[in-house]
């Protein structure tokens, strides 16, 4: 079967909708993590694609969340195996500092809430991205962005406060700096525990929530389509490593 690892960093930060996409692709999702008492595996090995989700800590904040070197071992494995690599926030602020990005506070303080995102010219032809149409909106929630896109690497999504929101580094490892797993009922969780964010970008806990309740289903549909996308590169690669195995026992059955 094909399995995909998920790394949370906190058990009210989890997989949503992406995790619902990913069961309904038929594969099986294994979560790891310092509240999910699993430890995080250094290397991809035996799985068939990666998520790794946001979180409070920075993604070099070592000292408070000590479980972060092997999170970025995990992530450099998966680079140089081109095992398909999802991040998300943390997730993928940890992508950009791992392929050498630099991240750092967001220069126009915090994006917290439902923010609209455009994007880029070079998302025409990305597979996760490409041909999104209408408004694009997401949640976002976060304090620090990437400042620096790793070398070679091309911002793919932007947003008023933030304009590397969605990067791709190598053809199968995707950075997404917005929640595209977070609904409403995700943000009505976060609202409730970060009063201090929420007042300092000048909003309260029920006008994310209604924000978020009124676009519900264009934000299902739009974000279920690309981890579909997602799933479909994940499922492809799976096959690819399967065909070998399979070429060779044929090759006995023929023999015999």
């Amino acid at each position: 079967m094909t399995t995909v690892l998920v790394v949370e960093h906190e058990s009210n930060a989890g997989v949503g909708l992406v995790g619902e996409r990913i069961r309904a692709a038929g594969a099986a999702l294994d979560v790891v993590g310092p509240e999910a008492g699993r430890d995080i595996p250094l290397t991809a090995d035996g799985y068939n694609g990666v998520v790794v989700l946001g979180g409070t800590p920075g993604p070099t904040d070592d000292v408070t969340a000590e479980w972060l070197p092997r999170v970025r071992t995990l992530i450099a494995h998966c680079l140089d195996t081109e095992v398909p690599f999802l991040g998300i926030c943390l997730g993928a602020e940890l992508l950009a500092v791992v392929a050498n990005g630099v991240v750092g506070p967001v220069r126009n303080g915090a994006e917290v809430g439902l923010t609209e995102l455009a994007l880029t010219a070079a998302a025409e032809d990305d597979p996760l991205l490409g041909g999104l149409t209408g408004q694009l909106r997401a949640l976002q929630w976060h304090t620090l962005e990437v400042h620096e896109l790793p070398p070679g690497v091309v911002s793919l999504c932007s947003s008023d406060r933030c304009p590397n929101q969605a990067f791709r580094v190598g053809a199968t490892a995707w950075g997404l700096q917005f929640h595209l797993e977070a609904l409403a009922a995700t943000a009505e969780e976060w609202a409730g525990e970060d009063s201090e964010d929420l007042r300092s970008v000048g909003l309260t806990g029920s006008e994310v929530v209604a924000r978020m309740q009124e676009h519900e289903v264009s934000l299902r549909d739009t974000w279920s389509t690309v981890a579909d996308r997602w799933m479909s590169l994940v499922v492809s690669a799976a096959d690819q490593l399967a065909e070998p195995a399979s070429e060779v026992l044929n090759s006995h059955a023929r023999r015999s």
